[in-house]
């Protein structure tokens, strides 16, 4: 029977054998520097210059008629702005509320009773939301 060698872990012997240490000589070329990603675009709704004029009303209502009993947030009056604009806040408001929805014909409707997430995002986006429908 052999026996194992044991490497010394008090710092003694260091290793001598370095994998890489032929890949120095090779030629290879170097490698590039770690740099940071550029920022995205900043979007229109959220510059700060966007979000102190008020870009219309929105309503919200919660509905639950012909949804089998579940709870909708539902939010329309959406004026000058456009399909994409909805979606995105539409992911936004999803994402806040960890739930699903949906862009129907320039309604944005969100699953549960989220009221006051959806205008507390909407008044970020410049909106003035109103509460409707009781």
């Amino acid at each position: 029977m052999s026996r194992k060698q044991r490497i010394p872990t008090d710092g003694g012997k260091s290793l001598t054998h370095n994998p890489f240490s032929d890949l120095s000589d090779a030629g290879l070329p170097k490698g590039q520097p770690d740099t940071p990603e550029p920022a995205p675009p900043v979007e229109a709704s959220t510059r700060a210059a966007d979000r102190g004029r008020n870009r219309g009303r929105v309503d919200i209502v919660r509905q639950t008629a012909h949804r089998g009993g579940k709870t909708v947030t539902v939010l329309t009056g959406f004026v000058g702005i456009g399909l994409p604009e909805k979606e995105r806040l539409a992911k936004a408001m999803q994402q806040a509320c960890g739930t699903g929805g949906t862009v129907k014909e320039g309604r944005i409707e969100i699953q549960g009773d989220r009221r006051e997430v959806v205008a507390r995002i909407l008044t970020e986006a410049g909106f003035r939301p109103v509460f409707a429908g009781g």
